[in-house]
């Protein structure tokens, strides 16, 4: 074999976020194709890379080399004097790793820099030459040239200081230490190379020659200097910025050994180091942490004592049934408890007693401390140990569920209970875990955030300084993800011909691609797995470096979910679940507004009204049946049995939706259920004769075939990821089986094929069975207590505007009153009174959280406000500002103290003078000499016109969202009538596949965007909302021409419209095919106006707007308002209505109530 000339040690992979432009597979392969034997990654701060380098580089025939880039601490920064309370840049240090014991002391000085304290949230992890000292053992140090202390103390003319400093690590390191000597043509190189070399013979310490590599060649570097501003937030044309050389690029062996050819020993000793380090990461078989049992028992004693147990107390509860005979409970027993001791010998056959064991009890401790858990989710509800544990609340017998769908003894595999938590409340848990385990030994699982197609298009089209506008557009024009995955920009390039034309045309997008689909795919930045937990045996610096955001409360692994069970760490999915959350809030409604406490466990799964509510659809705020697919599906099927919920979760998705309409058509006697043969009846007689679940396939192969169930599910596998190899075996093994049992060749052929068929698709009916129970909990609440359903259902969506909106539409067709935000009666989350929910304070946009609660804790403790004086006196400075108190006046928060808004609001600077003065006097000495008198004085507010009604709606709207307390069609609605107007709720609810209808609507505009298109034509989005919902409709160029100053006049429009539907999932599309006012289409059919008027002062502005418009048919009544006399006055003459904006004029004169058509 051929020695090897240079070995490249200082290598970054894209795991150096925003620094590293070299993915780890390419960077590997790339690597062997250069023909080096091996190679050393040395990433910035982290070891992220390091278990898909270990694994990747062999598999190119590559000799890893682990190390890293790590941040040593510069002294200066602990002098005051010197750092002068700056923030003290640290200095760069390099890192390899020999063998385990270098791997551990990474591991400890990784640990030392994100957990030790040393650094703020400001500064880069670091560790001390102290730190290195204490774990330098197994370990080779280059000192980093001119970017390493010895460097920068050589460039500040520290020269006896360099000299100390590296005589200190050569007796740290002895023969493991380098001077490292680069030359990527950076001038500070030059300034320090002599000294370097002069220190090196001096001291007899060995050279080593390195080129810092950041991305593969030439032709990378505008895209790496693109990925740098990136990460600065600098732009691109910026020439006083941080540069990278050009010369950072994977550089052959030739070419370095050229470089250095005056220091040959430095490029042998690279070589030297890499056959000095010898260490690979490789697979660690599962530690189990050690759950310590009671009285000295054993976990396989515990177990079964735990297990049997709680079957008992199941079986009380959920399985015997009042009147049952003791022969009949000792027949259903024989069956329970043989499975249960069936499932107890696997799992202390396979060493699992722990995990189960510990799973049981976070559970456990999570219930009975006011965290709700979720009935199970995945597998493990088929498991009748798990549901006798109470890590579960499904009974596996009765659903059919199978346990070896989840822990098979053929296949050997760590059991995974994913677990679902209420998602205020999961932290409890996670430290409860912490507390148990010891902090040391938990930690949560790093994601890696990439720079997606879109993503990366927005970041570089910023640093290339292009308009935003034209950034957004082009990240627009990217299709949206399929299955959960983002198309990649070549993929939206050859999907949108429009994409490409630009592209080709325009010279700046042009590059602007180039440049971003070079960068696409790298790690941009880290974040935390949304439930990954792990729970190590010992401390987890005896097995993995962490990693800790400064921010976070919780450290994380440095090895992702891909990764992290190759080490040993047993990870637990501590899921967060929104719906449970829901239901915790509406329980709890409950308890305060009824008294009853009900535990959602023990409602019956048969409730009749429950099933009647999921047939109509009205399935809004149910878990996982609010698409109005699912809705329509619901009306097909008419569920009346918990067993139609888990078919309808398991056939909603694409390729199970095809057997839907059989499904509906055969529960309903419409078609005849048929089966391939006579034993295949029990077993799929529950879902009419169609295979609907992944158990269903594995009994079919036991049943049928004679398969065991752990063989059934390798079937069961090999069948979903279509292995054809497997396949051929396992046709060969089925039909053999089947024609033993005295089935025929070419039926037996025929189920195969038809199991294969279904399997690709066929759903886990164990998780789809403890979801269905989770969306029949949320329509059985929905069913008996909408209201606190509602409310706390709208309490999870508090900051969703467009959310809150559709369940205020619900609570509408449901007869539930919605009431606007009162600060005397509101709690900062919605809640109930009087069977009618009160809408929410911290709801109103822009008030904050924080400040509504402390607004109601002062409430709650002191009694409701009197009037706005007691209002100010009693709020804290802190705790209110201007802009909160204009969006609360806006939204009607103080309509219980003075229903005279436009006073209030004219009002707020003068209120927030007081406020802040009544703070200052509360904390001042005065309060002691004057008492409370002034504290509690009547604050007088100047006088001020109400709002009209109009513009009263209007800001209500923007300071909630939406119209709430009324809406501005209201006073339109007998005219509405006569003109033919449906509202949007009810034509869009009848839009069927393949309608195309036309419909009169109205409504005031929400939003208005305008396009243009390629062919340079205008259109727009048009929004509309009426008192039941809102659409969004298309203006093509002829008809927004005729109709935008109609758009822009504010007033509530008339629109005629086409709508279609293209098929099940789509939004139905809306053509605007013309414009008007309502007020102008009203006027046109009417023959007269009331105005209703509770100010005499409104009479004078009416006159005014009327006089211009006299001569036509139109009467005007003036109607006071007087609580004993019904008067109406009507005005001398007709009048045209000529203007069409004249009734919407009236409505706006302070002093009128409404104004009414006849």
């Amino acid at each position: 074999m051929i020695e090897p000339q240079f070995i490249h040690l200082r290598v970054h992979s894209a795991y150096s976020l925003l620094e590293g432009a070299m993915k780890m597979p390419a960077l590997t392969k790339r690597v062997a194709d250069m023909g080096f034997p091996a190679v050393a990654v040395t990433d910035t701060a982290t070891m992220f890379g390091a278990k898909a380098f270990s694994k990747m580089a062999p598999q190119n025939g590559v000799k890893p080399i682990l190390g890293t880039q790590m941040y040593l601490r510069n002294p200066d920064a602990d002098d005051v004097l010197k750092s002068k309370g700056r923030i003290i840049e640290p200095d760069k240090i390099i890192l390899l790793i020999q063998n385990q014991t270098g791997y551990m002391n990474i591991i400890k000085l990784m640990n030392k820099s994100y957990l030790g304290g040393l650094t703020g949230t400001a500064e880069k992890p670091q560790i001390t030459v102290n730190d290195l000292k204490t774990y330098n053992e197994g370990l080779i140090v280059l000192t980093a040239g001119a970017d390493g202390q010895i460097g920068r103390l050589i460039l500040e003319n520290r020269l006896s200081e360099a000299e100390e400093l590296l005589l200190d690590l050569q007796k740290t390191f002895g023969n493991r230490l380098y001077m490292e000597i680069s030359r990527i043509g950076l001038e500070k190189e030059a300034k320090t190379e002599p000294k370097f070399l002069e220190l090196a013979y001096k001291h007899n310490i060995p050279l080593v020659a390195t080129n810092e590599a950041l991305f593969f060649d030439s032709e990378m570097y505008e895209a790496h200097d693109a990925l740098v501003c990136i990460a600065a937030g600098e732009y691109v044309a910026n020439e006083n910025r941080f540069h990278y050389s050009p010369e950072q690029r994977l550089k052959t062996a030739d070419e370095m050994v050229k470089l250095f050819a005056d220091l040959p020993e430095a490029v042998a000793n690279t070589v030297q180091i890499a056959k000095r380090c010898n260490f690979l990461l490789e697979f660690v078989a599962p530690l189990l942490p050690i759950f310590e049992c009671p009285e000295g028992k054993t976990q396989n004693e515990y177990i079964r004592e735990q297990a049997y147990l709680g079957l008992k107390q199941r079986m009380e509860a959920k399985v015997y049934f009042e009147g049952m005979t003791d022969e009949q409970k000792k027949e259903i027993d024989e069956r329970y408890y043989a499975r249960l001791e069936y499932e107890l010998s696997v799992i202390e056959k396979m060493g699992f007693a722990g995990y189960f064991l510990i799973v049981s009890d976070f559970i456990r401790w999570s219930k009975g401390h006011g965290v709700p858990v979720g009935p199970g989710r995945g597998s493990g509800a088929g498991s009748i140990v798990a549901w006798s544990l109470y890590i579960t609340e499904l009974d596996p017998l009765k659903l059919d569920l199978l346990f070896e769908r989840f822990l098979n003894p053929e296949r050997i595999n760590m059991p995974d209970f994913d677990v679902d938590f209420c998602q205020e409340n999961r932290y409890k848990t996670i430290e409860y875990v912490q507390n148990k385990y010891g902090i040391d030994h938990v930690a949560q699982i790093i994601t890696y955030g990439k720079l997606q197609s879109k993503a990366v298009i927005r970041d570089v089209a910023r640093v290339l300084q292009m308009p935003y506008s034209q950034a957004d557009r082009i990240s627009k024009m990217i299709p949206p993800p399929v299955q959960g995955k983002q198309p990649s920009l070549q993929e939206a390039l050859d999907q949108v011909p429009e994409l490409e034309e630009m592209r080709k045309n325009d010279p700046q997008i042009n590059k602007l691609f180039e440049i971003a689909m070079k960068l696409e795919g790298l790690y941009r930045n880290t974040g935390m797995h949304a439930a990954g937990v792990v729970i190590g045996d010992r401390p987890l610096d005896l097995l993995v470096p962490l990693y800790k955001d400064p921010r976070a409360d919780m450290p994380v692994t440095q090895y992702d979910m891909k990764y992290i069970e190759e080490t040993g760490l047993i990870k637990f999915d501590f899921l967060g679940l929104k719906t449970l959350t829901t239901i915790k809030k509406a329980v709890d409604l409950i308890k305060l507004n009824h008294g009853v406490e009900l535990d959602l466990d023990r409602i019956p799964l048969d409730d009749k009204a429950t099933y009647e509510l999921l047939q109509r659809g009205d399935t809004a705020g149910v878990f996982q049946f609010e698409s109005a697919g699912m809705k329509d599906v619901h009306k097909q099927i008419k569920p009346d049995r918990f067993e139609d919920l888990i078919a309808i979760v398991s056939l909603y998705r694409p390729g199970p939706m095809d057997n839907i309409p059989s499904y509906i058509r055969r529960k309903h006697g419409e078609e005849e259920i048929t089966y391939l043969h006579p034993k295949l009846e029990p077993i799929l007689k529950n879902t009419y004769g169609i295979m609907i679940y992944q158990e269903q396939v594995m009994k079919i192969a036991q049943e049928l075939a004679g398969y065991t169930l752990g063989g059934a599910d390798k079937l069961r596998k090999a069948m979903g990821k279509k292995i054809k190899e497997e396949m051929v075996k396992h046709r060969v093994i089925f039909t053999d089986g089947a024609v033993a049992n005295g089935i025929e060749k070419d039926t037996a052929t025929a189920i195969f094929d038809q199991m294969e068929k279904f399997a690709s698709y066929g759903f886990n009916k164990s998780h789809a069975a403890a979801y269905s129970l989770i969306s029949y909990q949320t329509a059985y609440l929905k069913t008996h207590y909408p209201v606190e359903f509602m409310s706390a259902t709208m309490t999870m969506d508090i900051i969703n505007t467009d959310k809150l909106q559709f369940f205020k539409e619900e609570c509408n067709k449901m007869g539930i009153k919605v009431l606007q935000p009162d600060i005397n009666n509101s709690s900062y989350e919605f809640s109930v009174k009087d069977n009618q929910i009160l809408y929410a304070l911290a709801a109103v946009k822009g008030v904050g959280e924080a400040n509504m609660k402390a607004l109601v804790a002062e409430r709650e403790a002191h009694g409701k406000f009197k009037d706005i004086s007691d209002f100010i006196h009693r709020m804290d400075i802190k705790q209110i500002n201007r802009k909160q108190l204009e969006q609360l006046v806006k939204a009607g928060a103080f309509d219980s103290l003075d229903k005279n808004r436009g006073k209030l609001f004219e009002n707020i600077d003068n209120i927030i003078q007081h406020i802040n003065s009544s703070c200052e006097l509360k904390t001042s000495s005065q309060a002691s000499l004057f008492g409370m008198e002034e504290i509690s004085s009547q604050v007088k507010l100047k006088d001020a016109p109400d709002w009209p009604e109009l513009e009263k709606l209007k800001l209500e709207a923007e300071a909630i969202g939406f119209y709430l307390s009324a809406h501005p069609l209201d006073s339109y609605r007998e005219g509405m009538e006569k003109l033919g107007v449906q509202n949007c709720s009810t034509v869009f609810r009848g839009v069927q596949v393949g309608d195309k209808i036309r419909a009169k609507l109205a409504g005031c505009v929400s939003s208005f965007k305008k396009r243009i298109s390629q062919k340079g034509n205008q259109f727009a989005f048009l929004g509309l909302s009426d008192n039941s919902g809102g659409f969004e409709g298309l203006l093509f160029s002829e008809t927004l021409s005729r109709s935008e100053d109609i758009i822009n006049s504010g007033l509530p429009l008339l629109v005629n419209v086409t709508i279609e539907k293209e098929n099940e999932e789509a939004s139905p599309r809306v053509m605007i095919n013309s414009v008007e006012t309502l007020d102008k289409a009203i006027a046109d059919i009417s023959s007269g106006i009331i105005v209703n008027i509770n100010n005499i002062a409104a009479v004078k502005p009416i006159h005014e707007i009327l006089r211009h418009d006299q001569n036509g048919p139109n009467k005007v009544y003036i109607k006071p308002e007087n609580n004993n006399w019904d008067i109406r006055i009507g005005l001398s003459g007709g009048y045209a209505f000529a203007d069409n904006t004249i009734i919407g004029r009236i409505k706006a004169v302070p002093g009128v109530a409404s104004v009414k058509e006849i």
